[in-house]
């Protein structure tokens, strides 16, 4: 039976890199820092728009069962990820504001006699606006850290490979020897950078599509749902013309 030298054996990967150039294992530690932080944003905004996501459900189910705006104001603030209970609170707020000095309108659940002007009910969709555009912006927010890493580390890799051939040609160089197997070990360890940029760049680029798209579904519950708000305020605490 034939015998393998060990010194024929192809290198590992974890050999070829303890091998390479300085330089070489500088952009492969760079490129593992993206790749990890990339990885916990991805894993964050993953659990954390799961919780929103079945928050906003049980504060719809809850808006949509309950008469009294206090006990749903009370509800949402038991709500820690839901951004549609955010911008619900955000309505209250103003709409209290705008109704009541005294404690007995808000513990009477902002009775029908109370009554808004259309400056009013102008001022509360400015709030809402204002509230989703805040919630969007934390729902989006470290995700340019993933477009970053999508757009930048192929060429970090690149980098790294063009030095690492240029290194194994000086060598050749050097030696005096150009054969394939004089130059093969050295080409590979310069590919392995372009390796390492595509492994940081490719599930960053496709967990932040993923990720846009989940705020995408954030944004139109919270449009729908202000609009439904803006609506109930009008019809409910509008201040109706006076017939004379």
């Amino acid at each position: 039976m034939e015998t393998l030298n060990p010194s024929t054996m192809p290198l590992s990967i974890m050999e070829m890199v303890s091998r390479s150039s300085t330089m070489a294992k500088a952009v492969l530690v760079l490129l593992l820092i993206f790749s990890i932080v990339s990885w916990a944003i991805i894993l964050t905004k993953f659990i954390a728009y799961r919780k929103a996501k079945k928050e906003d459900q049980n504060f719809l189910r809850v808006f949509a069962q309950s008469s009294s705006l206090v006990n749903i104001y009370n509800f949402s603030k038991q709500l820690k990820y839901s951004p549609v209970a955010r911008v619900f609170m955000t309505g209250y707020s103003e709409l209290y504001r705008y109704n009541a000095d005294s404690s007995e309108t808000r513990e009477a659940g902002m009775a029908q006699e109370v009554a808004l002007t259309e400056r009013d009910l102008k001022g509360i969709g400015l709030a809402l606006t204002k509230a989703i555009n805040h919630e969007i912006e934390r729902l989006a927010h470290r995700l340019d850290f993933l477009a970053t890493t999508g757009s930048t580390t192929p060429f970090i890799g690149l980098f790294g490979t063009v030095w690492g051939i240029m290194h194994s040609f000086r060598m050749i160089g050097v030696k005096g020897s150009a054969s394939i197997g004089g130059v093969a070990p050295g080409i590979a360890e310069a590919l392995i950078a372009t390796a390492a940029g595509l492994f940081a760049a490719i599930p960053a680029v496709v967990f932040y599509n993923y990720l846009n798209a989940k705020i995408r579904g954030f944004t139109a519950r919270m449009d729908d749902f202000s609009q439904d708000f803006q609506f109930m305020t009008e019809k409910d605490f509008l201040r109706k013309p006076v017939d004379y």
